[in-house]
């Protein structure tokens, strides 16, 4: 859903298919070109990637995906092997602002911090934030991380959007106070839900301070 949110929207992202069996994913990596990239549906960390350079490598994987049974390894989300600079980007879209971004640094291709990525402050440009706040609003906005990939000819390319993202490791490499920012986020979102449902029109939360605890205006 993400993959087609995005294309729906027209933010750049690398080229990827999703096949149901082993047989249809096979003509579709071969379709794509190796390397490609094999992902599950759902996943964090950089867990159950399989960079796939050669059709023996593909059938190998392919089969032991359909052999484990569960029903995510049915489905087979296959996406171009994009060659980033040995790093790529987290950002943190906050309420439709990018409020931060890290480099992540890794001799192998899984960059995740999580995974042994190292972490660095990536300047946030004009080109940086308008993809990423592009990509955020093309699945609901909010509060997201986005993974994002340098390709040396055509420029940003949104490898994923993350719904529960993780900030543990890019606080200090930024100097951004990420979590207060989105529980500043959440506490304005509640406030202005609140004064809407009241009736307070367009005074907007800060003419009509309200508190949460109490659910009374102060």
């Amino acid at each position: 859903q993400t993959t087609s949110a995005l294309t729906a929207a027209g933010v750049p992202q690398p080229r990827c298919l999703v096949a149901y069996t082993p047989e249809s994913a096979l003509q579709a990596i071969e379709e794509l070109g190796y390397p490609v990239v094999l992902k599950p549906a759902v996943g964090s960390w950089g867990r159950l990637l399989s960079k796939i350079n050669d059709r023996e490598a593909a059938e190998a994987i392919l089969e032991h995906k359909e052999v484990l049974g569960s029903y995510h390894h049915s489905i087979f989300y296959i996406q171009e092997y994009v060659h980033k600079p040995l790093r790529d980007i987290r950002a943190f879209v906050v309420g439709g602002e990018t409020i931060a971004a890290i480099y992540r640094a890794s001799e192998h291709w899984i960059t995740n911090t999580a995974r042994g990525g190292k972490a660095s402050n990536c300047p946030i440009t004009p080109e940086l934030n308008d993809i990423c706040v592009a990509a955020a609003n093309a699945v609901g906005g909010g509060v997201v991380a986005i993974d994002v990939f340098e390709d040396p000819d055509r420029g940003l390319l949104i490898n994923e959007v993350n719904y529960t993202m993780e900030f543990r490791n890019s606080i200090a490499p930024t100097g951004v106070d990420i979590p207060g920012k989105v529980a500043d986020f959440c506490l304005r979102v509640g406030k202005e839900g609140w004064a809407a449902a009241n009736g307070w029109g367009n005074g907007g939360p800060e003419a009509h301070p309200v508190s949460l605890t109490s659910g009374a205006s102060a």
